[in-house]
């Protein structure tokens, strides 16, 4: 029997939500919260920023899904991004975790 919570076992289910935050092509400071999902192959998630979706392609960590997202963005223009999680399932972790920082990409 899995001793994981119910949201995590459901497919489709948000099981955590980051914060994506970094600067736009613009030169203005974003902030996003970016669900991640479970879905059956593994992880996806998504962020919107004005009329710009950017969604990943299934992965099989959260943190692929999350560097494939900011890889896209990256694409776009966008610099000095960041991300780290603040909800686990329901659980909010007040800001307790680390930031994880992605190198700008040389294009």
């Amino acid at each position: 029997m899995s001793t994981l919570p119910l949201s995590f076992r459901v497919r489709n289910a948000v099981v955590e939500k980051h914060q994506l935050e970094g600067v736009d092509p613009s030169d203005r400071y974003f902030n996003r919260l970016m669900p991640v999902k479970r879905v059956d192959r593994g992880y996806s998630t998504s962020i919107m920023y004005e009329d710009l979706i950017v969604e990943s392609d299934i992965h099989r960590t959260v943190q692929a899904a999350i560097t494939n997202v900011v890889t896209k963005l990256q694409e776009h223009g966008f610099t000095r991004i960041r991300s780290r999680v603040n909800f686990k399932g329901q659980r909010y972790l007040a800001e307790k975790e680390s930031w994880i920082d992605y190198s700008d990409s040389e294009a």
